[in-house]
């Protein structure tokens, strides 16, 4: 049986999951961060295993997009994060740095991603940066609230579909992500799974946007 043409180019794949996550945020247009700046539609979290080189996974990306150097065990890490800074700049992309506030600020970084377990230190890094967009990974209502509490400015919530990075794993599916966000007192990205094939599904919920890994490898869509 012969894919779907997004599924066969993934440059195509990551453009078609572009537009979609751009409706979503203009559905979700009241949403800002803290400075009353208003979110990206589309976040690429890196992972250099999946995606290859993630500098070339860039040229999917539409300006103002989001870029999260995730990519912890990379034996390079820090000559990785200042090429992608570099290469954030030149094409108009915004660039967060997970798990490490020292390394943004060296970087000049425009905020920095923190896991579920690490929300707390969200609190001393709006105070190290008043500037920086802060996103905190979560699973659960409580989880986005807490991220609120320490003043985020937005979570990435999931899976909400099966992904490869949690094979068999739990997943949200589209009916309780949209609960949640519904609930949620801050702006939520779908995360997980979320491919070009399977965004439309969110079209009536009222996140802000999409976070994928997967949609920017040359093998898959699911991130």
């Amino acid at each position: 049986m012969r894919a779907p043409s997004a599924w066969r180019n993934p440059l195509t794949a990551a453009r078609t999951l572009a537009k979609q996550a751009l409706k979503l945020n203009h559905t979700a247009r009241l949403w800002r961060d803290h400075k009353g700046r208003r979110l990206p539609p589309l976040i690429m979290i890196t992972d250099e295993e999946r995606q290859g080189d993630p500098l070339a996974a860039l040229s999917a990306l539409p300006r103002g997009s989001l870029v999260i150097l995730r990519d912890y065990d990379h034996p390079e890490r820090e000559r990785l994060a200042h090429d992608l800074a570099r290469a954030c700049r030149r094409r108009g992309l915004h660039l967060l740095i997970a798990g490490s506030p020292e390394l943004a600020g060296r970087l000049r970084a425009d905020g920095i991603h923190l896991p579920e377990r690490l929300a707390h230190r969200a609190l001393a890094a709006r105070l190290r940066r008043k500037t920086w967009l802060i996103t905190v990974a979560a699973h659960s209502l409580a989880a986005i609230r807490r991220a609120r509490g320490f003043g985020a400015d937005a979570v990435l919530l999931g899976p909400v579909f099966p992904t490869r990075s949690h094979p068999g794993g739990p997943t949200l599916g589209p009916l309780r992500f949209a609960a949640l966000v519904t609930q949620a007192d801050l702006p939520v990205y779908a995360l997980g799974g979320v491919s070009a094939n399977v965004a439309r599904r969110l079209a009536a919920t009222r996140a802000v946007g999409i976070a994928a890994i997967g949609a920017f490898t040359p093998s898959s869509e699911s991130a």
